[in-house]
């Protein structure tokens, strides 16, 4: 099955999926077990072999951050060669002790691979508020170190935590002006506490080509506002959230800032984050179905309007039992414009899979034939709403998964 497996991604034609696992040229990656998790691969390791390599990050915006989004942000966020990932603890408040954990993976790895630790990012995903076995992890990280290879199979493995299953992808570009064929990668992780706002979960991304850093700034920044921080899960803004993107110009392609072939790039970048996005909302922890909100209406509105209904667990369930309850959704839309002086006359329109259902504020008669479909409509795999609200000039949207018996099951158990 293809990597492009959602009606709301369109990859680009210039763009073919490669082996989902193999990485740009002059990038190594490894994957271990170290012992922070009870099995399972729990160490990973990003390398780019090349010395003029550009970065651009972003990092959650929670007020608490975890070390090691403390650490790499103090780092050189523009010119990173090597990323140090763990998952089986988040090594968030641990105090100072996190902190010195965190630089020291940052120094290990440094030593290891010949570069600056200032050029080492570094992120932890796992339990919240519980100390991160620094031997483990730096024997780890020197393990990694002798695996490294061509290949993200490892890597992708390592960071799961809840996932039911690595998230990757490759794709090979082909540029518009016949300079050459460059390729890019990425992957990511993340099932529950998902709720970024310019920021993500973990998702590394890769490129051969050659860029300025100005250049891969603005569109790993315009990418993540396309992907990661339109969708929820369940509301939750993670400690941890965090994205590195690498350019090595190993391919020895350059890709100029205002060209054709920089749009090419960032079409095929977009597509990429989307779809790894998506496939973190229809993994959120027990999730059959994933639901896109679009909202229009006045620019100051639509966005806490599609987050209302998004996370909004009356929804959600309705969502995951296939109901097509649309009283709901105009209720979570009419709750964020609460004290606004609308009361009964709250002018929304609401269309379920392109079915007018609200028009007006008013419910819309359906006869047995139109309910029949609303019902067979929203048991599929993917489910839109599209709301107007009041107002011009504002146009959004979110993505969001529904809420199951399994993700209480799993979060009610998470630590015992």
């Amino acid at each position: 099955m293809s990597f492009f497996r959602s009606r709301w991604v369109h990859p680009p034609e210039h763009a073919q999926e490669a082996e989902p696992t193999a990485l740009p040229a002059g990038f190594r990656a490894a994957g271990v077990a170290a012992g922070l998790k009870a099995d399972g691969l729990d160490v990973g390791l990003l390398v780019s072999d090349e010395p003029d390599t550009v970065s651009a990050t972003r990092f959650t915006t929670n007020a608490r951050l975890g070390a090691p989004g403390i650490v790499s942000k103090a780092s050189a966020t523009d010119r990173l060669r090597v990323v140090v990932a763990n998952s089986g603890g988040s090594n968030t408040g641990d105090g100072e002790r996190g902190i010195e954990t965190a630089r020291a993976t940052q120094q290990v790895a440094a030593e290891l691979l010949e570069v600056e630790p200032a050029q080492v990012g570094v992120a932890s995903t796992g339990v919240i508020g519980t100390a991160l076995p620094r031997e483990k992890l730096l024997a780890g990280v020197r393990q990694a170190a002798e695996a490294l290879g061509p290949d993200s199979g490892a890597l992708s493995e390592a960071i799961v935590t809840t996932d039911r299953s690595p998230k990757r992808a490759c794709l090979d570009v082909s540029l518009p002006s016949g300079a050459g064929t460059v390729r890019l990668s990425g992957q990511a992780k993340g099932a529950g506490m998902i709720s970024p706002r310019f920021a993500t979960m973990f998702c590394f991304v890769q490129t051969d080509a050659q860029l300025d850093q100005a250049t891969l700034d603005l569109l790993t920044g315009v990418c993540v506002k396309r992907s990661f921080d339109r969708i929820s899960v369940d509301g939750q803004l993670s400690t941890s959230d965090t994205v590195f993107a690498l350019a090595n110009a190993a391919s020895g392609v350059r890709v100029e800032a205002e060209t054709q072939d920089e749009l090419a790039l960032g079409e095929a970048m977009d597509a990429l984050m989307r779809q790894l996005a998506l496939e973190i909302v229809s993994d959120g922890e027990g999730a059959a179905r994933v639901g896109r909100v679009v909202v229009r209406g006045g620019a100051d509105d639509v966005e806490r309007v599609a987050r209302a209904v998004a996370d909004s667990p009356l929804v959600k369930t309705a969502l995951h039992g296939g109901d097509p309850n649309f009283g709901r959704i105009v209720q979570a839309a009419g709750a964020a414009f609460a004290g606004n002086g609308y009361g009964d006359t709250f002018p929304v329109d609401l269309d379920i899979e392109g079915r007018p259902v609200i028009s007006g504020g008013v419910a819309v008669e359906l006869d047995g034939d139109d309910w029949k479909a609303l019902e067979q409509a929203v048991t599929q795999p993917e489910v839109q709403y599209e709301l107007t609200v009041p107002g011009e000039g504002g146009e959004t949207e979110v993505f969001f998964s529904d809420l199951s018996h399994d993700y209480v099951t799993l979060n009610a158990d998470y630590t015992s």
